[in-house]
């Protein structure tokens, strides 16, 4: 796949994203719940283990290398932080933590889409779940006028 037909999949999945995703509201609610879901994840995948965690940051990057290595990098770099504040964690707060993240982060996403009008993205596409984070990046990367 070359680059530019990455970046014209990587646009067209942002803009799919993006439909869903047109009230204020709900992305501040994104920009916000996105990373606290990602971050769950990882806390949760790190209760199992954290070659388990790692390996699925792994495939996250793997496939977003493939999408725009400018968002792998962000992704790289947020992943990598995540990690080392699990690392840094006592353990034993790790799954419950994480439960918790997940279950508000989740209920916090589903308020946005009610005031949205509108379903969740993944609902429609499970690889929504994984664009998620880069349309959240997206909005840092606008801001700090870096392409993608």
């Amino acid at each position: 796949m070359t680059t530019e037909t990455a970046m014209r999949t990587i646009d067209t999945l942002l803009a799919q994203y993006g439909d869903s995703h047109r009230n204020p509201v709900n992305e501040w609610v994104h920009i916000v719940c996105v990373p606290l879901i990602v971050f769950s994840v990882l806390g949760l995948l790190w209760s199992v283990h954290a070659v388990v965690a790692l390996a699925g940051s792994v495939a996250a990057l793997a496939y977003y290398v493939k999408l725009s290595r400018p968002f792998a990098l962000g992704m790289l770099a947020m992943l990598a932080l995540m990690l080392i504040a699990l690392a840094a964690m006592q353990p034993i707060v790790i799954l419950p933590l994480s439960l918790v993240l997940f279950v508000l982060a989740w209920i916090g996403q589903f308020i946005g889409h009610q005031i949205e009008g509108r379903k969740p993205s993944f609902l429609d596409d499970v690889r929504f779940l994984l664009i998620g984070p880069l349309f959240v990046l997206g909005f840092a990367y606008r801001r700090l006028r870096l392409a993608y």
